[in-house]
């Protein structure tokens, strides 16, 4: 029987570590598609950034594929419709893709997929391609899979492919992407260059020098611009994979410490720090994966209520636009707003200040935030923002304070004067609220709810079957280390306590 592949593009642009693209070069003809689904365009996590970082990546995409003999279509609208117009045409017999641990829309339109499939008889067959395991029962001995994934040889590019039959005669016309304005989307802001050549410089760059002074340099907004890995929008679109940049890592710290040079082995023992945190990557995305409804309720049941009610539009529109009046969270919000991009501690402060200086509950914040990333990644996202605002119900709570902030990460105010030039005019609003006394009164609540019991029924009971282990959390890159155990799909889940150092890099 013949048999004919459509390679299913999502977030997963690359040819090299791409599982679904060797299976397709095993059948006897093959296409690739890509969908600009208009779910993606109308949730509230969507932004101009990521329609344009997508375009770029696709098209370079495109061009590497077509020097494979694959084409690639590009198509707007529903999987489910796109899917039957195509097999219309080119009857595939099997359908190829990663898996994709997402928001809530993408969930629902993979399980139409795989009811659409069913219904026509093609067979669907996704492949992992991150540390994230899907119908998880335990979290015991996580680690450990995420271990064996990571450590397993890439898989290789195909070479060729046989393209489908009619292709030579464009009876595909393979699509272009709509424009910025045909979408009713505003110019979106500069990005970084997006390709998986892009990926594969920008790592080779971080391993060979940029990492000199990591694990110092993530924690400023000013050091961390280039310090950091700044591979988060690549791996949350697929540009590179993370067996690709943990193998990278692996082999660049074991050339490093053969050597007697003191400069190498320092280079080393950052790159280590930065090892770890891909560990964490994958650990904040297996939350999301095996409970998805912490993308819109609160981890703990018993934080239901305690912001929600007391929502200030006014605050929220201050934070979101930087002009609340503190100088540290106002320039970070204008810095994110600007660039798409801001190391991990700055991220904490301006989720912290939300949520305790403030008292905004985390989603509409978590949305604007979401836009504004453009390494948006749902499943670190989300758990985050919870994280960050004390409704895991176990966590310690980080209540952040922006003038230490930018007494420890810009002490000479050379990030607040580039992005708040009106500070110390008129033109520049005092405090909407008193620090003092807001983190007095968030203190307070979050502290006298913990105590009631039903919080502290709630929390023994995630602790129990959620909590740490601490001996897998103490060193970060620790090859024999455990991780928290999670919950099965549809029972609450909550994250663990690392160190702030271990958090630092997850979304830089």
């Amino acid at each position: 029987m013949s048999t004919a592949a459509l390679v299913w593009f999502k977030r997963d642009l690359r040819t090299h570590d791409h599982a679904a693209l060797a299976a397709a070069a095993g059948c006897d003809q093959a296409c690739a598609l890509y969908i600009l689904e208009p779910e993606w365009l109308a949730s509230g996590e969507c932004d101009a950034q990521h329609v344009v970082f997508a375009t770029a990546a696709v098209e370079s995409l495109r061009t590497s594929l077509a020097a494979l003999g694959l084409p690639l279509l590009v198509r707007v609208g529903t999987a489910c419709d796109v899917l039957h117009a195509l097999h219309q045409d080119y009857a595939f017999t099997h359908l190829f893709s990663h898996e994709e641990t997402g928001p809530g829309w993408s969930y629902t339109r993979d399980l139409a997929v795989a009811r659409w499939c069913k219904a026509q008889g093609v067979q669907w067959q996704e492949f992992w391609q991150t540390g994230v395991v899907r119908r998880l029962a335990s979290r015991s001995g996580w680690a450990a899979q995420w271990q064996r994934r990571m450590d397993s040889p890439a898989v290789v590019a195909p070479t060729g492919f046989r393209a489908a039959r009619g292709m030579e005669q464009d009876e595909l016309a393979v699509g272009q992407f709509p424009t910025l304005a045909q979408l009713n989307l505003p110019t979106a802001r500069p990005i970084p260059a997006a390709s998986e050549h892009a990926a594969q410089d920008t790592l080779a760059s971080f391993l060979s020098h940029r990492a000199n002074n990591y694990r110092k340099d993530l924690s400023s907004p000013l050091s961390a611009e280039s310090g950091c890995s700044r591979l988060s929008a690549h791996l949350a679109f697929g540009t590179i994979s993370m067996r690709q940049v943990h193998q990278a890592t692996e082999a660049r710290i074991a050339q490093l410490i053969a050597t007697k040079d003191q400069d190498e082995r320092k280079l080393a023992y950052h790159l280590r720090g930065f090892a770890g945190r891909l560990r964490w990557h994958c650990h904040f995305m297996q939350k999301l994966e095996d409970e998805p409804a912490i993308e819109q309720r609160n981890f703990s049941r018993a934080c239901d209520g305690l912001r929600e009610d007391a929502f200030d539009s006014t605050k929220f529109e201050a934070w979101r636009t930087g002009h609340t009046g503190f100088p540290m969270v106002d320039a970070c919000m204008r810095s994110l707003n600007a660039t798409g991009w801001l190391n991990f501690r700055m991220r904490a402060m301006l989720v912290s200040f939300a949520s305790y200086h403030l008292w905004l509950h985390w989603r509409l914040p978590g949305q604007h935030l979401a836009r504004q990333f453009l390494d948006f990644e749902a499943g670190i996202h989300w758990s985050q923002m919870q994280m960050q605002s004390g409704t895991t119900g176990i966590n310690t709570l980080r209540i952040y304070s922006p003038a230490k902030q930018q007494i420890d990460h810009d002490p000479d105010g050379t990030f607040v004067r580039r992005w708040v030039p009106e500070l110390g005019t008129a033109a520049y609003p005092a405090p909407i609220v008193d620090a003092r006394t807001a983190m007095r009164d968030a203190k307070q609540k979050m502290y006298g709810l913990r105590k009631t019991p039903e919080a502290r029924t709630e929390a023994g009971a995630i602790q129990h079957k959620h909590g740490s282990r601490k001996s897998g959390l103490a060193q970060t890159g620790n090859r024999r280390g455990t991780f928290p155990r999670a919950a099965t799909r549809k029972t609450a889940s909550a994250s663990p306590s690392p160190s702030p150092i271990l958090q630092e890099d997850l979304f830089s």
